[in-house]
């Protein structure tokens, strides 16, 4: 693609649309977010308001690295305190649909709501990469950035009009312009990561002790796994138990499975085919160093049948 002329058409294509006016948006450290957000600096400057919620579902330190890296690049990003209002939404549900609207109408009605009109804002600048789109209109898995694919009128469901530079896009490509534009490897080449971050990896109730160990088991994962080269790597806590001994005690254990995948856009992917020895290391430290988990289990699905995440 032509990088050069993407930019130069969002560019102008924001400025025309917000006019005068301010916008906001809400920025993950994802790729497809930090690409917008860079877009949207270059385009309306200060009349550009970037948020990090931080809803308690991200990896370890995760928010305080993003507006780090953002404030080094000139951009100001305000990290927003929501914790308490995911986990109470989430609170007793396990079904994976029923999660995601959970985070959607926090995340929307709730929180970003209350922000956009504190800040007065009527346009909201959305990550919303194409597969994200064809996804959730083919009912496969509703991505919670899809709105008004879904008929939704934000305007008067929310106060703001969404606008969409990178709804074209597939990964590859948002990667192709981010490297164009010499973003930080950091941002260019982060692994994907769901919008619901780690309730996505949770099968069951998101809680704040469940959270902590495949928070853990993220962590341990992408440290493993990091120089595999592969399209994205992770860490799923399963919602069932399984029998084991520690201490010479029997133990009524938490399952982790890991999942590292080959791909170029997220469509379609195939199991990495990880060397014994790794797959030995990963699954000798999950169930070491993480209390409760005594069972690490290597996922070999592609897609299709099975989806990247697992909610």
């Amino acid at each position: 693609m032509d990088c050069k002329a993407f930019v130069e058409g969002q560019v102008s294509e924001i400025r025309k649309t917000v006019g005068q006016g301010t916008a906001i948006n809400a920025l993950s450290g994802g790729v497809d977010s930090s690409l917008v957000t860079v877009l949207g600096h270059r385009a309306l400057g200060e009349r550009l308001k970037t948020v990090f919620i931080d809803n308690d579902l991200m990896r370890e330190g995760e928010p305080q690295r993003v507006v780090k890296t953002f404030a080094d690049m000139g951009i100001p990003v305000e990290l927003v305190d929501a914790k308490d209002e995911f986990l109470g939404a989430l609170a007793g549900l396990t079904d994976p649909e029923e999660k995601r609207q959970a985070i959607t109408d926090t995340f929307y009605s709730k929180v970003f709501g209350r922000l956009v009109k504190q800040s007065g804002a009527k346009f909201l600048l959305h990550g919303t990469i194409l597969t994200d789109i064809e996804e959730t209109v083919a009912g496969i898995k509703r991505q919670h950035n899809i709105l008004s694919q879904l008929g939704i009128d934000t305007s008067k469901a929310y106060g703001y009009a969404v606008v969409e530079p990178l709804k074209t896009l597939r990964k590859d490509d948002v990667r192709a312009v981010c490297k164009f534009l010499g973003l930080p490897a950091a941002v260019t080449d982060r692994i994907p990561f769901p919008g619901p971050a780690l309730a996505a990896r949770i099968v069951g109730e998101v809680t704040h002790e469940r959270l902590a160990t495949v928070r853990k088991a993220t962590a341990i994962v992408e440290e493993e796994l990091a120089e595999t080269g592969a399209f994205q790597y992770l860490a799923v806590l399963l919602n069932d138990r399984a029998t084991g001994i520690r201490n010479n005690q029997r133990e009524f254990g938490q399952i982790i499975v890991v999942r590292c995948i080959e791909s170029t856009d997220a469509r379609q992917a195939t199991a990495t085919e990880l060397p014994w020895s790794k797959l030995n290391r990963i699954c000798q430290r999950i169930t070491t160093e993480i209390p409760d988990v005594n069972r690490c289990l290597y996922d070999l699905t592609p897609k299709p049948p099975a989806t990247v995440e697992y909610i």
